[in-house]
């Protein structure tokens, strides 16, 4: 008992801390700002305006023609998963570190919906790439070398293929912190 309220303290401030810099973060309300000026410009004079800003804030729900146009033009679209991942790295019997994640998954024009509608299945998937790669010793040392974090990303999308389908292009991986716990 002892052990679970300090993690469950660690889980809450980094969550916190990583969503206070989201939300405070000047590029990201700027971005968006454009973002909706450019979807309601299209909405309105039908001109594609060649602005990628509109799939950066891409969300299951909404979306309807907010990055069409963009996305068509490079053959891809983005299906931005909205929680953040959060892997356990363990050495011996205790939890030393936490990574965190957001990941990204590329897929081909228009088939973005499909990945939100099997969404749970293909969080699951990746979080078990992600847990195999810990296990594995892939958040040690310099996790984020380019051997390191190219064999995570193929693996994520492989994983993101298997429930998808080949209409998943690529997995990126947007944000990645690794917290150490003290003990």
């Amino acid at each position: 008992m002892k052990l679970i309220l300090p993690i469950v303290m660690l889980l809450v401030g980094a969550g916190a801390g990583v969503g206070a810099g989201l939300f405070l973060s000047p590029t990201a309300k700027t971005d968006i700002d454009h973002a909706d000026a450019d979807a309601a410009d299209a909405d309105h004079d039908g001109e594609d305006h060649g602005d990628n800003h509109s799939d950066d804030h891409a969300d299951a729900s909404t979306d309807d023609h907010g990055g069409e146009e963009a996305s068509t033009t490079s053959g891809y679209e983005y299906a931005r998963l909205n929680n953040q991942f959060i892997v356990p790295v363990v050495n011996g019997a205790r939890v030393t570190s936490l990574v965190v994640l957001s990941l990204s998954i590329e897929v081909s024009a228009g088939e973005k919906d499909v990945v939100f509608q099997r969404e749970p299945r293909v969080r699951d998937a990746l979080l078990q790439v992600m847990f195999d790669h810990a296990n594995m010793g892939g958040f040690d040392d310099v996790f984020t070398s380019t051997d390191n974090m190219g064999t995570l990303r193929a693996a994520l999308r492989n994983a993101a293929r298997e429930v998808s389908g080949e209409s998943v292009n690529d997995v990126l991986v947007l944000d990645v912190l690794r917290q150490e716990i003290p003990g």
